[in-house]
């Protein structure tokens, strides 16, 4: 329901509290406490059968004898009351409520359960059960537990735990800190996190948006509402046990075998080491929001963005009165990861001329101006530094003395700083610290300058600055086209997959592995299955006979590692070997684990790759976020040494190799010594198609390549590992986009979309637009009248910038659709039409335009008839839209298709268009 009634929630114009009590330590009692201490201009209605009034304020004995239906409804009845209230909640037709009542359960039969019916049967919201309640400041509503009423601010707080976020809100209220918006979620039975995110999205009064996570329950629907979120204002997320996850996903290492019939989850390497912290990790990652570990870091970043705004680069310079505290500053910057400045010639004579009599060849970041540094020398040597084109951001940090005073100190940097602004375009940012000395840090801060009160504060704020543009990047960059020839093969995918769940099984055995990976052009080293000893060793003939040595691995349905049972062994050089060391395994297995069923036995050619390197990449599946990518360091000591980082598939190539830069093996691709950098686009390449493996069959629930080899030569998988389970019947398709993609929380592109039509004799390909997209639509409007682009715009558009460009091309297809019909013969664009769904993905906005000298052709025609098909088949209820008045053309064409046209009440110059859909699905054709 997303926003829904959300005016009601969080700007209502009538409270009812509902238990409203007396005594001194209820929580009906401190509620209305809160709410009239707070100023709330409506009325405010205490609802208790048993008084006439509570704390000299009118009574009501129930909801229905309200003078009129409240806008919020808060809840602080026993829990076995709380499903009636929210009927008598919903039929006395209340907007909204919070239920401050805890020990409702959860889950079928629940209290919980019996509410959340009663508030969908009346479409009344519902925040809660076990919430701290909200707070809006700027409507002078306090409708919480809070212990003291939060300050007015530009600060949205959304949290799961009450605790949390009392204290998130007293932390605040220590440094002058306000809200616009304080929601606390409890157990989240309708409003959840992503609905909030939604509302505070666009709320403008919001500048920064605060989570508080424990869990999410609709991976999809966060995450889409965290990236639109993350696109508006920056995110800062804090998750609550995280080591606690981590140790109870280590205990799915005790079970180093499976049977046939056993659970998937967390067998094979990479379901492992996707453990529930690294997915969370990974999707706020892949959502633009900017994790912090703690409250002091939340309020650090906060206070940064507050007064620094993003910049580009990551090059800091430090300036300081001792060489030791720029030393600390130094390691603390390098322990983050962040990226120490170089000075140019020309800021180093500048140094020097500012101290005279020093070397200008002496002078190194981080900048040493002595312990006796006063105001002007402060001065002299930050204008050089904020002039230097060789860093990115200057950190100054100030050790009062008894020769440097810190208050003439921070006020020549204030005026530094004004300097270095004047007729500059873009002024390097400063960031300060003043140590123990308030009033020099009161100076800085009327200046707008972040000031902290160590060093490591300063820094860690430089590099949240750092990581939120990169993080703001990555939502916008286009990625790396992928080769042409990259053409994969599902169908034979498929048709493996269906074949193992037809018989039973979980794992795909050795040959159907190697033919899993073949159809989607991941190099494997071939395989040959044998069924006894005497057949390993006949199959190793030919490659002895050529020089060569084999690889004898055991084959087991009921074996994940092979390497627990003694199953590997490696570089064998005869026939006698091989069928010795096969009777050795099997009679291994039968002495110490009877139970497992042994069917053969794999013989591989040894590989002789001296330099390569040992990789793991494969696919593992949480059961909140769906499929996760998993890349790192191999080898059968891949636990231990823990290398590895995770992603959220879909990936291109430039995911791809960011998950790969940030594993400590990416060090070990590059060229070394006397080895040769690895190939890592082929790396790269191998986990984009991992993804699509895991968007193409769903039901594929693990997979392992572990080793995948990589050296200057490419890629090639030695040994890999897949499991798969029956999808419920009820997610094997999505509505009418084939492949069920409700496990993924990032949509994948939805390629059963794509159609062949033909229009005057040209041969026209429609399809889902793509983010690399972005060449094809500059092109595109080059072609297009100015006109044209004022009737689509609304205004003249003359700047076709990166920016302007990301927005049409990158799309969430959760939220959005856009169609691109390309001519065949020739690969260009024709025209485009995009749907833009609302929060509540009722309604669809619409925008088309067609290329100027291709307008009478009926592309325009054929494009609105698949956007529409496409909001059916999503479930909207209506698409609408708005046209110029004087786009004669394109309100003709709405009226024909059925929409309704009316004159925007707002504005005579534009017409509001509006087009009620079917019931009926519009799946894709096959």
């Amino acid at each position: 329901m997303s926003t829904y009634r959300f005016d009601r929630l969080l700007s209502p114009r009538s409270v009812a509290l509902v238990g409203a009590s007396a005594r001194p330590n209820a929580f009906g009692a401190a509620i209305l406490r809160n709410l009239r201490e707070a100023g709330f201009a409506g009325p405010i209605w205490p609802v208790n059968p048993r008084h006439d009034h509570v704390d000299g304020v009118q009574a009501f004995a129930d909801l229905a004898d309200l003078p009129e239906p409240a806008d919020l409804v808060v809840i602080v009845t026993p829990p076995e009351t709380v499903p009636e209230v929210v009927a008598a909640a919903g039929r006395r037709g209340c907007g909204a409520a919070v239920i401050i009542t805890t020990g409702l359960g959860s889950g079928p039969g629940s209290l919980a359960e019996a509410a959340r019916a009663a508030a969908r049967r009346h479409s009344l919201r519902l925040v809660g059960p076990d919430s701290m309640g909200l707070a809006v400041p700027r409507a002078a509503l306090n409708a919480s537990l809070l212990a003291r009423a939060p300050l007015p601010g530009d600060l949205a707080l959304i949290s799961q735990s009450r605790t949390v976020a009392a204290g998130i809100v007293a932390w605040a209220q220590a440094r002058g800190t306000g809200f616009s918006g304080i929601v606390s979620l409890g157990n989240a039975i309708d409003v959840d996190i992503a609905d909030c995110l939604d509302h505070f999205a666009t709320d403008l009064r919001t500048r920064a948006i605060l989570l508080s996570i424990d869990s999410v329950s609709d991976a999809p629907k966060f995450v889409s509402a965290a990236r639109a979120a993350a696109r508006a204002k920056p995110v800062v997320v804090l998750r609550s046990g995280r080591h606690d996850a981590a140790r109870a996903a280590d205990g799915r290492q005790a079970t180093p075998q499976a049977s046939p019939q056993a659970s998937h989850t967390g067998i094979t390497h990479t379901g492992i080491l996707a453990r529930t912290d690294a997915v969370y990790d990974a999707a706020f990652r892949r959502a633009g929001l900017l994790r912090v570990q703690d409250l002091d870091e939340m309020f650090s970043v906060v206070e940064t963005l507050g007064r620094q705004r993003p910049f580009p680069g990551r090059r800091l310079a430090i300036l300081a009165n001792g060489r030791g505290v720029g030393a600390i500053a130094v390691d603390r910057l390098i322990d983050l990861g962040g990226t120490l400045a170089g000075l140019s010639e020309e800021t180093r004579g500048r140094l020097a001329a500012a101290l005279p009599g020093t070397n200008p060849a002496a002078w190194r970041n981080p900048v040493d101006i002595g312990a006796d540094a006063d105001g002007p020398r402060y001065a002299a040597a930050l204008e050089a530094l904020i002039a230097d084109r060789d860093n990115d951001a200057v950190l100054v940090i100030n050790v009062p003395t008894a020769l440097s005073g810190g208050e003439a100190v921070a006020s020549a940097i204030v005026e530094a700083v004004k300097t270095g602004r004047k007729g500059s375009f873009r002024a390097r940012p400063v960031f300060a610290v003043t140590v123990g000395d308030e009033a020099a840090g009161e100076i800085l801060s009327q200046a707008g300058i972040p000031r902290f009160a160590t060093d490591a504060d300063a820094v860690e704020g430089f590099t949240h600055l750092v990581r939120y543009r990169e993080a703001q990047d990555d939502l916008t960059t286009t990625p790396a086209m992928l080769p042409a020839d990259l053409v994969p093969d599902p169908g034979a995918a498929r048709m493996i997959v269906d074949h193992v769940l037809a018989e039973g099984r979980t794992w795909l055995d050795p040959r159907e592995m190697a033919d899993l990976l073949a159809a989607y052009g991941i190099p494997a080293q071939p395989v040959t299955l044998a069924a006894d000893a005497d057949a390993a060793a006949e199959a190793a003939w030919p490659i002895i006979a050529a020089g060569g040595t084999v690889a004898l691995k055991l084959v087991s349905p009921d074996v994940v590692h092979k390497s627990d049972v003694g199953g590997v062994r490696l570089g064998l050089s005869s026939e006698a070997a091989v069928r010795e060391a096969a009777a050795e395994m099997r009679a291994r297995v039968a002495r110490e684990r009877p139970a497992i069923r042994v069917t053969g036995f794999v013989v591989q050619a040894m590989l002789r790759r001296t330099q390569a390197r040992e990789l793991i990449a494969g696919l593992a599946d949480d059961p909140v976020f769906g499929p996760v990518v998993v890349f790192g360091r191999g080898g059968t000591a891949v636990e231990v040494i823990d290398d590895r980082a995770l992603a959220l598939p879909p990936l291109d190539r430039r995911l791809a190799a960011d998950l790969i830069g940030r594993t400590r093996v990416a060090r070990r691709l590059k060229a070394y010594r006397d080895v040769a950098a690895a190939d890592e686009a082929a790396v790269a390449l191998v986990l984009v198609k991992l993804g699509q493996l895991a968007a193409d069959l769903p039901e594929l629930r693990e997979l392992d390549i572990n080793p995948l080899l990589a050296d200057c030569d490419g890629v090639i998988a030695l040994d890999a590992r897949a499991a798969v389970a029956p999808l419920p019947p009820e997610r094997r398709r999505d509505a009418g986009a084939g492949p069920s993609h409700a496990r993924f929380a990032v949509r994948p592109y939805p390629a059963a979309w794509e159609r062949h039509i033909t229009l005057d004799g040209q041969a026209i390909l429609v399809r889902p637009v793509r983010a690399e997209d972005e060449g094809l639509f500059e092109a595109f409007f080059r072609r297009v009248s100015a006109e044209d682009l004022r009737l689509r715009f609304f205004a003249p558009v003359r700047d076709f910038s990166h920016a302007f460009l990301a927005r049409l091309t990158q799309l969430d297809y959760a939220r959005a659709i856009a169609f691109v019909a390309i001519e065949e013969a020739t690969g260009t664009m024709m025209g485009a039409v995009r749907l833009h769904a609302d929060a509540n993905h009722e309604a669809g906005e619409y925008a088309i335009l067609v290329r100027s000298d291709l307008k009478g052709l009926g592309l325009g025609w054929a494009l609105m008839g698949l956007m529409l098909d496409w909001a059916r088949a999503e479930g909207l209820r209506h698409v609408e839209g708005q046209v110029l008045r004087e786009n004669t053309t394109m309100l003709a064409m709405c009226r024909k298709l059925g929409f309704a046209v009316r004159t925007d009440p707002s504005d005579p110059d534009l017409m509001l268009v509006r087009r009620a859909l079917s019931e009926e699905s519009a799946a894709p054709e096959s």
